[in-house]
């Protein structure tokens, strides 16, 4: 019976198949993928992608390209819908340090939550903040800006962000209760404020851009044991880290 409707489906396929190509039917089931897979390819061989292709003296290189186009199509189409247009999705995460050109640490005043760019003294890293720094990808980079990031202070809920309080964009501590709520950043949404854009200009060396307002820097101040801030390129502060 098996035999029968094999002999069916080869008639059938012969039928349509291009002058110089065989069909070999397995008695083994295939994916729906692998199906799917031979159905393009054979698909493009009957629209003849070149007259080359069509004729009986293709070569193994020539079909082997076509197979490649549809698994590399096919992987195409999965990577896009695996996430919506406008949106950040979280990736790794890394523990770092932060220090400005003037080899200042950051360092948290718990009464207000303001973080101040302190020169410290031996003995005293225990007052220095360490960072939780998530990188996050877009559908579409823009390698110009740099590389989106949100950063948190370790083994707390608090996390730097940039929104306008007044008429100009300020840095804030924010605390976020729910960290899942950080895994995707819509384009559109106020969680944006969240997001900074990492641009390395040397050796270790970084600016941390405002995602929400391009062209507004964390910065520090000139002065020792003053606050982070945000300021723009023309601002007398330090914007390298």
């Amino acid at each position: 019976m098996e035999s029968k409707k094999n002999c069916k489906m080869s008639q059938m396929w012969t039928k349509k198949m291009p002058k110089g190509v065989d069909l070999e039917i397995s008695q083994q089931l295939p994916s729906m993928r692998c199906v799917a897979n031979l159905i393009i390819a054979m698909e493009r061989l009957k629209a003849g992608v070149s007259e080359e292709v069509l004729s009986t003296d293709f070569s193994d290189e020539t079909l082997l390209n076509i197979m490649l186009e549809s698994v590399v199509e096919e992987r195409f189409i999965f990577e896009r819908t695996s996430a919506g247009p406008g949106q950040f999705s979280r990736g790794e995460e890394h523990p770092c340090t932060v220090m400005d050109s003037q080899k200042r640490s950051l360092v948290l005043v718990q009464s207000n939550l303001e973080l101040l760019a302190v020169m410290l003294q031996g003995g005293s890293d225990n007052r220095k903040v360490y960072l939780n720094m998530a990188t996050y990808v877009h559908l579409t980079p823009n390698t110009e800006v740099g590389q989106p990031v949100v950063l948190g202070i370790k083994d707390t809920n608090f996390y730097l962000s940039c929104y306008k309080n007044g008429d100009k964009p300020t840095l804030h501590l924010e605390e976020v209760e729910d960290k899942a709520s950080l895994s995707e950043i819509s384009s559109d949404s106020e969680l944006r404020r969240f997001l900074f854009y990492k641009r390395d200009t040397g050796l270790n060396i970084s600016t941390l851009m405002s995602a929400h307002f391009p062209d507004w820097y964390i910065s520090t101040a000139t002065q020792n044991n003053r606050p982070v801030e945000m300021c723009q390129e023309s601002a007398s502060r330090y914007r390298t880290f």
